[in-house]
């Protein structure tokens, strides 16, 4: 086993299936709004607000509530912190495969 085999540095606010699908969507596009999000990640409307608040609450995203007209819009964007954290989320994961 490769000593750099870290299990533990493998971030569980990410690692969850749906907010992995967020933090990876975020990092190209850095703000979707719910909606685009519901539909890329086929989550249902509380799922996706579950797991977006985890995401709010490590401080990875911002979260914008507003109005367009009388819709209401809700827009998520991944802020730096998130990009580091899903950075090093990434590097970690390289940490734990085999050398090429």
């Amino acid at each position: 086993m490769s000593p750099d085999l870290d299990i533990e540095r493998i971030d569980e606010v990410i690692h969850g299936r749906i907010r992995l699908g967020i933090m990876a969507y975020l990092a190209g596009a850095g703000a979707a709004d719910f909606s685009e999000l519901k539909t890329r990640l086929s989550a249902t409307d509380g799922n996706l607000s579950v797991h977006l608040r985890k995401l709010e609450d490590a401080g990875y995203v911002e979260i914008e509530k507003a109005f367009a007209g009388r819709r209401p819009l809700t827009t998520v964007r991944i802020n730096d912190a998130g990009r580091n954290a899903f950075a090093s989320y990434l590097e970690a994961l390289r940490g734990l495969l085999p050398p090429t």
